[in-house]
């Protein structure tokens, strides 16, 4: 009991020379304070592997100095942002929408007939002119226009979609999915 007592008076005088230490490190007060007391709760949490009759002095000098420069490390890989402004700037939109409406443009598109889809996908999410489809499809321009326009009509009451407007996004979604 008493050798704890003394370890706890020894370590107590030696608060002031560990906070002139922690000041010469860190240049400021407050900083200073925060390393000293960082520095006796490791030594109090770990004060078994202290070897009686060791220097002591030098044992906290040697705990303060490491917990000073692991702060360090740890503050160059931090940014400061107080305002929020650097985080804000991070943020990424939810894809989660996303990729429930492109799965149901998907299961919807396997619904249709299997010409319906292949026009729909030429003209709609690949970009073709009609023209270009048709070729393709070796059928008339008009068969291409018609079978889009079913395709779009059947995949709107599948969906149940609003309008026209957002099929035609979920299609250029398609594009950019796919790409």
């Amino acid at each position: 009991m008493d050798a704890a007592l003394s370890w706890r008076d020894d370590v107590v005088g030696l608060i002031p020379a560990l906070r002139a230490f922690a000041w010469s490190l860190s240049h400021n007060g407050a900083d200073a304070d925060d390393l000293v007391q960082d520095t006796l709760i490791k030594a109090w949490s770990n004060k078994d592997k202290f070897e009686p009759g060791t220097n002591l002095r030098a044992w906290l000098f040697t705990i303060l100095r490491n917990t000073y420069y692991t702060a360090v490390v740890r503050r160059r890989r931090e940014v400061r942002d107080e305002t929020g402004e650097y985080a804000a700037a991070l943020k990424t939109p939810a894809t989660q929408d996303w990729s429930v409406a492109l799965q149901a443009l998907r299961d919807g598109l396997q619904k249709l007939p299997a010409e319906h889809r292949e026009a729909l996908i030429l003209v709609g999410a690949a970009g073709l002119s009609y023209e270009e489809a048709a070729e393709i499809c070796g059928c008339a321009v008009g068969t291409i226009k018609s079978r889009v326009n079913r395709a779009r009509a059947r995949l709107l009451k599948i969906m149940h979609a609003e309008d026209v407007t957002d099929l035609m996004a979920l299609e250029t979604m398609a594009v950019a999915a796919n790409a």
